[in-house]
């Protein structure tokens, strides 16, 4: 790289540079073992000067007395609590830089790894629902079995509101016998799983032994309930946690109310100065008006007269899209080539021959060897609105798809549930459907008095019905990666049906999603198994 003008340093500069940057001559770098207020400060400050970053880390936060510097990271390597008392002294020299510029976006500037361990799927879901700035990933149910006990016996939440209730023994029992069925089940469904798919020789026996267990796993896991504990990771930056603890101190739940403050104690260690405004007067203002509008559109929509529907399959329904999607994105594709206004753009494509703007839609498309290939942003141009219903399960992966609009309904067992048709072969569908309609009569005994904690007694079998909105961009995405053979087949059938909507009302624009898979599988995982097997081979040869 051309250098003409990079910065030079003394000796005495770069020992004191080396331990916080990857190098100190090129202008490109990262910053290493600083606290997050640090570099949060630091990039804040960036903005506003006309100094390079290592002159001002060097200038006005190692050798600035009041910054603290050498206290905060000094600490970080001996005395951990020595390290905690020297960021709380510093933060008013810290704060003053970041407040200092007004702009929510400082927020953006640091960032936390957060554990949210032993949350009931509930819990879970209103974490997953941010959209962009925070990053969870779940305990998996494919992969780890969910029937361990502890000392208060299987790992469900037993909500405070309900214990204190009637309806305490009656939930706990049915909670009990719905991890039980799934715990007495597991290896008679293996073991069948193992029957109909018995291995090859050229496969590994651990890859088969993981395929077949996942394979009873996700057959299963429609026992597990809404109650049902989990683990969450997040990475996030600063701001959007502040929203998190602000949508979490507005839910009806009190496990997530006081989940919302267990992670602000936790955040206030590492990125105190970035979720501040959170538990101030702004962010309890902003909870109140996010309560205030659920509650007043409940209260309106709890006079509107329906009938509940007679339990439905699963449905896949595209209700809204854009008829002039094809020309708007041909436009679109067009307009980064062109030195016109976009309406004179569209009034050239509106002329163009058909022919003419599939070529364009093709050159746009290009060569697709793979699904991550994904074509630019004039294919976000187009958008589709669906509502499904179909299993919780298959809800809980979808909802991992962010960079959309989701939002659900509640989670009920109105619309009846979904039994896979595997366990009818093996034998045990009446005893899982048992257990399943069990949990219905409890829940729907609880509802009316308690609303909102009845859903966390409603296992992952039951429908819930919710409505996605995407552009064409995200569609590629979202549906050759839940139409891959690896994924569960609720999944897989929902995306399956999303690109048979989309194909039917614009089959040109579908024509380039050419990684959809349309087959039906036994054994899902072992493929990619496989391919963990040579991955892995290559890495020991």
């Amino acid at each position: 790289m051309f250098e003409p003008n990079a910065e030079r340093f003394t000796p005495q500069e770069i020992a004191l540079l080396q331990p916080f940057v990857t190098n100190t001559e090129r202008p490109i770098f990262c910053l290493r073992n600083l606290p997050e207020v640090v570099k949060g400060a630091l990039f804040s400050r960036y903005s506003r000067s006309t100094k390079s970053l290592r002159r001002l880390l060097l200038d006005e936060f190692i050798s600035e007395p009041e910054s603290g510097f050498h206290l905060i990271v000094a600490g970080a390597g001996n005395d951990p609590a020595a390290q905690l008392v020297a960021v709380k002294q510093a933060e008013a020299f810290y704060e003053r830089v970041l407040v200092g510029y007004g702009d929510d976006s400082v927020a953006e500037l640091g960032g936390a790894h957060l554990a949210c361990e032993g949350v009931s799927n509930i819990a879970a879901k209103v974490l997953e629902d941010s959209r962009l700035g925070l990053s969870p990933l779940e305990k998996s149910t494919r992969y780890v079995r969910f029937d361990q006990q502890g000392p208060e016996g299987y790992a469900y939440l037993r909500e405070p509101a309900l214990m204190a209730s009637p309806y305490a023994a009656r939930f706990t029992d049915t909670m009990d016998h719905l991890f039980g069925t799934y715990s007495a089940l597991l290896a008679p469904v293996q073991a069948w799983v193992q029957t109909q798919f018995p291995r090859d020789p050229a496969t590994s026996q651990r890859a088969y032994a993981s395929a077949t267990q996942a394979k009873a796993f996700d057959l299963l896991r429609g026992l597990l309930p809404m109650a049902t504990c989990t683990n969450v990771g997040l990475f996030g930056n600063g701001r959007a946690f502040e929203y998190l603890l602000t949508k979490l101190a507005a839910t009806p739940f009190a496990e997530t109310q006081q989940l919302g403050q267990a992670m602000q104690a936790e955040l206030d260690l590492v990125i105190p100065a970035f979720v501040k405004r959170s538990k101030g007067e702004r962010g309890r203002a902003y909870a109140t008006y996010i309560a205030a509008l659920r509650e007043r559109v409940a209260d309106i929509a709890a006079h509107i007269d329906v009938s509940h529907p007679s339990q439905e399959e699963v449905t896949v329904r595209l209700v809204d899209y854009d008829p002039e999607a094809e020309g708007k994105m041909v436009a679109a594709i067009l307009y980064p080539h062109l030195d016109l206004p976009l309406t004179a753009i569209q009034e050239r494509v509106e002329a163009m021959p058909e022919a003419e703007r599939v070529a364009l839609i093709e050159a746009a498309l290009g060569e697709r060897a793979s699904r991550f290939h994904r074509p630019g942003r004039a294919f976000e141009e187009p958008y589709y609105s669906f509502d499904i219903l179909a299993d919780i399960g298959a809800y809980r992966d979808l909802q991992r798809h962010r960079v959309l609009t989701q939002e659900r309904q509640h989670f009920t067992v109105a619309h009846g549930f979904v039994v896979p048709p595997e366990l009818e072969e093996v034998g045990v569908a009446h005893i899982y459907s048992a257990a399943l309609q069990q949990a219905a009569e409890v829940c729907i005994a609880m509802q009316a008095e308690f609303p909102h904690e009845a859903q966390y007694a409603v296992p992952f079998s039951f429908r819930v019905r919710w409505r996605i909105k995407l552009n064409l961009r995200e569609a590629y995405h979202l549906i050759e990666l839940r139409s891959a053979r690896q994924g569960h087949p609720s999944y897989r059938q929902i995306a399956q049906a999303m690109f048979r909507a989309i194909s039917a009302v614009h089959p040109t624009l579908a024509r380039g999603m050419h990684f959809v898979d349309q087959n039906d599988y036994g054994l899902e995982r072992l493929t990619a198994e496989q391919r963990l097997d040579q991955k892995r081979q290559a890495q020991e040869g």
